[in-house]
């Protein structure tokens, strides 16, 4: 979502790293040029216009902080006022009886439904008895996929399918919660493909009845400033507490995320960041200031890292790498567990320094596949010592895996690098890998 934004301030830090002075010429080239990233990027003009006047006058006058040299003391300025754009990490209210009832509202096609069921399942994760359900009368469709999804991570879901009022229907669907002994209680209120009065009238019925301790409005990133717009309506009618984004991981701007706080005056709380129910996390204003300044986003990749990988089975494989124990069965759990890790450019981008240049890298997934092929279809012994390998046991091991010889001898040959690299660092003593470590296939 905020490679644009990403790549274009982090030329605008590189540049700042050279300099060795804070003159005017230099600050406004600088300005200048985050002016034409930020309305690149679709942020609300008003918002743009403020976030420089502000940088602008905290510059003037401006002594180098100690420790930063003049452009560094810049960034440190920009990622403040990032910051305060985007506002502060606010976690979810709870009510102080339970259930606690989260009502999601937005168009038809943000995504609502969906978000309905990654919220319940995020807070599912964390230990919360949790619930939900479809308060739209009109589309039995929505409440049919609700469901699904809920079934699908063991989750009640509350439906009624005779009743056809949409605030007798979510009464009953909150006590049927109640009775359940609920932490929580998600409600997908019906959306359109446009905002009319009647379905205002119902959102704002709804809340009157029920309380809910959050409304918040699920907005596709795709969409933009047309989001925000649609948000203030909503605001004004219902009163949001704050907003999710879905879509995080498409082909989108950013500028959503960066005026949503200051158009609003409501916090982003999470984002949806793939197609996946567990791709779904809360929103991190600082992690989100960091990527776009090119400062990469370590805490995130941690966090990921500790979600897909088992520790355990990673600690002893380390230990086998740097005793130079590592064989091709090691290899491909390996492979695994960077499979867990979701798509490997999406990881990269999190990695200081590497964000900004990696703009159209695209990692061919098949070649992970075409691996653990050839690698499973070698016998256990051929894989705890791949040098029994010959020429006709690799003529089979290509015949099963359906690939060809050449590619044998090159998963075969990189696994040599590799072996022969870890005796050079084991014998050296040295637990860093160099930076020539050999080019992998993949």
């Amino acid at each position: 979502m905020f490679e644009l934004l990403t790549e274009k301030f982090s030329n605008v830090v590189e540049k700042l790293k050279r300099a060795k002075k804070l003159d005017e010429k230099t600050v406004d080239e600088a300005l200048k040029d985050i002016r034409r990233a930020l309305i690149e990027a679709d942020v609300n003009i008003e918002v743009v216009q403020k976030f420089l006047n502000d940088i602008k006058q905290k510059l003037v006058g401006q002594e180098v902080i100690k420790g930063l040299n003049a452009g560094e003391t810049v960034i440190k300025l920009i990622y403040d006022e990032l910051l305060n754009i985007l506002g502060k990490e606010e976690p979810l209210k709870k009510a102080e009886k339970t259930p606690t009832i989260i009502m999601l509202v937005g168009l038809q096609g943000t995504g609502k439904t969906t978000t309905a069921g990654k919220l319940a399942n995020y807070l599912k994760s964390k230990g919360f008895a949790v619930g939900v359900a479809s308060t739209d009368v009109r589309r039995p469709a929505a409440a049919k996929q609700l469901c699904t999804l809920a079934e699908s991570i063991n989750l009640p879901c509350f439906v009624d399918e005779e009743e056809k009022d949409a605030i007798k229907l979510t009464e009953k669907v909150i006590e049927k919660a109640k009775n359940a002994g609920l932490s929580y209680l998600i409600l997908d209120t019906a959306g359109r493909l446009h905002i009319d009065q009647e379905l205002m009238d119902e959102l704002v019925e709804i809340k009157n009845k029920v309380h809910p301790t959050e409304i918040l409005y699920v907005a596709d990133a795709m969409q933009g400033q047309d989001a925000i717009n649609t948000a203030k309506e909503y605001h004004e009618k219902v009163g949001l507490t704050g907003v999710i984004l879905t879509k995080v991981d498409g082909d989108a701007k950013g500028g959503i995320a960066l005026s949503v706080r200051q158009v609003l005056g409501v916090p982003i709380k999470f984002v949806g960041v793939g197609e996946k129910i567990n791709d779904f996390e809360p929103f991190h204003p600082d992690r989100i200031a960091q990527r776009i300044l090119g400062l990469g986003d370590i805490q995130s990749l941690i966090e990921k890292m500790q979600a897909a990988i088992d520790e355990d089975k990673a600690e002893k494989m380390a230990k086998r790498m740097m005793n130079a124990e590592f064989t091709l069965e090691d290899l491909k759990e390996q492979l695994q567990m960077i499979k867990n890790l979701g798509p490997l450019e999406n990881i990269l981008k999190m990695i200081p320094g590497i964000g900004s240049k990696i703009k159209d890298l695209k990692v061919d997934n098949k070649q992970f596949v075409k691996i653990e092929a050839i690698i499973n279809s070698m016998t256990p012994e051929e894989r705890q010592n791949p040098h029994i390998i010959n020429g006709s046991r690799k003529k089979r091991i290509a015949r099963g895996s359906g690939t060809t010889i050449m590619d044998v001898n090159k998963v075969l040959k990189q696994y040599k690098e590799m072996k022969k690299l870890m005796k050079k660092m084991k014998k050296s003593g040295k637990m860093k890998l160099p930076f020539n470590m050999p080019n992998l296939p993949f």
